[in-house]
């Protein structure tokens, strides 16, 4: 027996931590980066179709009464696209790829080739569209709205990329 005060007996050692056991397993991305990217590319196009085509209706409604209350259908289609807008950004959580290309496919290209395309593009959009999809259309990439919110939407996937490769703070 020892008179050190500070001697540790030999079963009250702590034990060496083992080099390779703690570290966080890795997971796939493969997944989340699948949903995202489908949803971005599936959803993206049908909330901008059904803000386009309710702000459209409401538009007109505007135009011919001065009042944007009497179009439950329109503004039902604005509220619904706009909340799926909402999902598509919201994809940036599982992979920021959804959002992106989301936005470069649905926005971003769309809005350029109308600004370099000139008339010839404006008239192709009018047609697909329809009568109030098409003017709708014509009229967000004319203002460049189409353009920015495929700017938004990149944005959004971008944002999401970062936070999750952010380590963890408090």
């Amino acid at each position: 027996m020892t008179n050190n005060p500070y001697a540790v007996p030999p079963y009250e050692q702590p034990q060496a931590p083992e080099p390779y056991g703690a570290q966080p397993r890795q997971t796939s991305r493969a997944v989340p980066r699948v949903l995202s990217a489908l949803g971005g590319v599936l959803l993206t196009p049908v909330a901008l179709g059904l803000v386009i085509y309710g702000g459209s209706r409401l538009q007109r409604m505007y135009a011919q009464a001065y009042t944007v209350g009497e179009d439950p259908l329109g503004l039902v289609m604005l509220i619904v696209g706009g909340l799926l807008l909402l999902g598509v950004a919201l994809l940036g959580a599982l992979s920021g790829l959804g959002p992106v290309i989301g936005g470069l496919v649905w926005g971003v290209v769309p809005g350029l080739t109308t600004f370099l395309g000139g008339p010839s593009v404006m008239s192709t959009m009018y047609d697909l569209g329809g009568r109030e999809l098409g003017v709708g259309l014509v009229t967000w990439l004319v203002m460049g709205a189409l353009f920015a919110s495929g700017f938004l939407l990149v944005g959004a996937g971008l944002a999401g990329t970062l936070a999750r490769r952010r380590p963890n703070r408090v």
